[in-house]
This record gives structure tokens, C-alpha cells and sequence, in this order.
């Protein structure tokens, strides 16, 4: 999982690390656990259990989160935050649109995202 400001947490030590030590919000789709990574550069993961549906509903909510989370986060998120997404049995029913407005909530709650709702380097090198 790659994108601009972030890069995917693969181990499940890192995974286990972040829901023993790390502060979680939720709301009716998604749950939210981040920790500090002293790193200086975020790491995101996703989650999604058996419990929330079929393969083919899984891959669709892992879609959604990613994409909204490219779209909408990835720009403004602050740097040095571990963050995992996990999916609740009642995404499997959400729509983008759904998923999307979760991630933004979960995400201002947990307040991982830069007061100034980040910034765009070519709005800074064109002034």
C-alpha cells in the first residue's frame, strides 16, 4: 500500500503493538487505533475480519477505505502516526459515500489531521 504522505504497516507485530498501545475512536462502519511512531513519516493498515462478509465484500470495504483515504486524508494526515482501520460487520452494507464520511469523522475525532488541513506543494512553489 503506497501513497504521497504514508506508507502501509505489513507486520503483525506492528499491527499487535498498535492495538495494545494505541487510543482508538469509532463510529457505526469503522473503528480507528493510532499511535505515535516516532518516525516522522505515518503508516496506515487495514483490517478486516472474516465476520464482515465474503472475500469479494472485504476487497470491496479494503477499496473504499483506501481510496477514500487517498482522496480525502492522505494530504492532510500529520506525520509520525501509525493508524489502522478496521472494518465493523455493518460496512459490509456502506456505500463510498458511507465509508468516506466515516474515515473523515474517525479521523478529525482521533485528530491525526493538520489543523490547517495540510497543504499543496505546487499552490506553494506557484506564489
Amino acid at each position: 500500500m503506497k501513497f504521497n504522505n504514508t506508507d502501509g504497516i505489513k507486520k503483525d507485530s506492528d499491527f499487535r503493538r498498535i492495538y495494545q498501545k494505541g487510543k482508538s475512536f469509532a463510529d457505526r462502519n469503522l473503528v480507528i487505533y493510532y499511535m505515535n511512531n516516532n518516525v516522522g513519516k505515518s503508516r496506515i493498515g487495514i483490517s478486516i475480519s472474516k465476520k464482515v462478509g465474503k472475500a469479494n465484500v472485504r476487497n470491496r470495504i479494503r477499496r473504499y477505505i483506501k481510496e477514500s483515504y487517498r482522496l480525502k486524508i492522505d494530504s492532510k494526515i500529520k506525520r509520525g502516526y501509525d493508524i489502522v482501520f478496521i472494518a465493523r460487520v455493518n460496512s459490509s452494507n456502506s456505500d463510498y459515500k458511507a465509508i468516506e464520511k466515516s474515515i473523515k469523522y474517525i479521523t478529525k475525532k482521533a485528530n491525526v489531521i493538520k489543523k490547517d488541513g495540510g497543504t499543496n506543494e505546487s499552490n506553494k512553489k506557484n506564489k
